[in-house]
């Protein structure tokens, strides 16, 4: 029922300086013109109908402001015109005129309060709507509803114990002293769980450096470029924030987005393809009820994030690309997964469609996400002001997509699991073997 960007062809590079306001989250004209599409759309989302109407009459509002703005200002050059001829033919008329253009400014001055009234107004509410899901994702409200689209891998069947036993029981976890020193959700890994957490990211990215450009970015990152990757102001109560209004990243997805926010890209030279390693912060407010136990869920994690820019015409193919590569990292594991196409419901509020791989754990009984693969259409290109030349020369957003490289929690612990062995060791797969220096981990316990 709605319409992407066309296909974008080439366009010089060049840098603009971001703008200090947001001027679209999605695309204004399908809020304007398609509302009723937009709003079904987004109510599989579970965003009230109520909440679109709102955006859209106060869209309706900001553009009827800002005419009215226009020909203020447009008169006002026409008035100082014809003052200026009346002052230099000194025509009686010329005081009586510069009294109407004084009063032209001080009604310009009251419109232009009243336009950024409406782009406060509007900015509120579009900053809340998510984006649109893809035609071709599962429709539903939950997670109940997502297509498990196929299992790579047998699941190990036989009885394991969960890996904070492995782990307590080698020394390699010590969730006591974690909890006295940061409080819940935080973890201490030692010996071998430590170094076996620190080759998980070395293997990842060494795996895919012939197509990824690696990254060290900040850990911190300003309010405008979290509302630019739609993590601000719908997820504040799951963020962490400093006392100068600097937020820590809760993905990787953070500053790779915004490593061309406010710049137009040269579309010739996309896709761009980059990767980073970063800790990410979470406050898992939302938790309440779920597992937490062990290494399921944390407040701070380490990940390997991929990040692409592409045209509108690339994104099917680079979404088929990036799931590959994400499924590259488990398979050179030797992990059972599955992957999972996820409802409308369950998506993220900036992504349009998410495919989640989740890795067997069979010590808790569950499948865990281990990557989260997503297309963010021009969702947060808009937000963050990055932009492309179309065929006409008009700029257009580009495109984003990105996915766990690895997100090493789940994947430590469902390697734990995997790799009991009798004797209480872990076996190591080889792929990870000359990052650790050994096939197996841990001692033996006594029989």
């Amino acid at each position: 029922p709605w319409k992407r960007a066309s296909i974008l062809s080439s366009c010089e590079s060049r840098r603009e300086p971001a703008r200090a306001k947001i001027e679209g989250m999605i695309d204004p004209d399908l809020l304007l013109n398609r509302t009723d599409a937009v709003a079904s759309a987004l109510e599989t989302k579970g965003t009230a109908r109520e909440s679109v109407i709102a955006a859209r009459d106060a869209l309706v509002e900001r553009r009827s402001v800002r005419q009215k703005l226009d020909e203020l200002r447009a008169e006002l050059n026409r008035h100082s015109k014809v003052v200026g001829e009346a002052m230099k033919a000194r025509d009686s008329q010329a005081e009586a005129l510069r009294g109407q253009l004084s009063e032209l400014k001080s009604s310009i001055r009251d419109a232009e309060q009243r336009a950024r009234d409406a782009d406060d107004a509007y900015t509120r509410l579009a900053l809340v709507l998510p984006n649109l899901p893809d035609p071709a994702a599962p429709v539903g409200l939950d997670e109940s509803d997502n297509v498990i689209l196929r299992h790579e891998g047998t699941p190990r069947a036989d009885e394991v114990p969960p890996h904070w036993e492995i782990a307590e029981a080698q020394g390699w976890w010590e969730p006591e002293k974690a909890a006295r020193m940061s409080g819940s959700g935080f973890a201490i890994l030692r010996g071998d769980g430590a170094r076996l957490l620190r080759a998980l990211p070395q293997y990842a990215l060494n795996l895919h450096r012939d197509k990824y450009t690696e990254f060290v970015v900040p850990h911190m990152m300003l309010r405008d470029t979290m509302v630019g990757t739609g993590h601000l102001p719908k997820f504040a109560d799951d963020a962490y924030a400093t006392t100068d209004d600097r937020w820590l990243i809760p993905t990787g997805e953070v500053p790779l987005t915004a490593m061309h926010r406010g710049e137009i890209l040269d579309a010739d030279s996309l896709p761009f393809h980059y990767t980073t390693y970063t800790v990410c912060f979470r406050r898992e407010a939302g938790a309440a009820g779920k597992d937490t136990r062990g290494m399921q869920r944390l407040h701070e994690f380490h990940k390997v994030e991929f990040m692409i820019y592409c045209r509108a015409d690339q994104v099917a193919a680079e979404f088929a690309g990036l799931l590959h590569d994400a499924e590259t990292s488990l398979r050179g594991l030797g992990l059972p997964y599955r992957v999972v196409d996820l409802a409308t419901g369950d998506l993220t509020f900036s992504s349009a469609r998410i495919h989640d791989l989740e890795v067997h754990s069979p010590g808790v009984g569950r499948w865990l996400e281990a990557s989260s693969v997503g297309n963010f259409s021009d969702f947060q290109a808009r937000r963050s002001n990055i932009r492309v030349r179309d065929a006409t020369r008009k700029t257009v957003p580009v495109h984003t997509l990105n996915g766990s490289a690895l997100a090493t929690p789940r994947v430590w612990a469902a390697l734990l699991e995997n790799g009991y062995q009798a004797d209480g060791t872990v076996r190591v797969p080889e792929a990870l073997v000359q990052y650790l220096g050994t096939d197996t981990l841990g001692v033996p316990r006594a029989h």
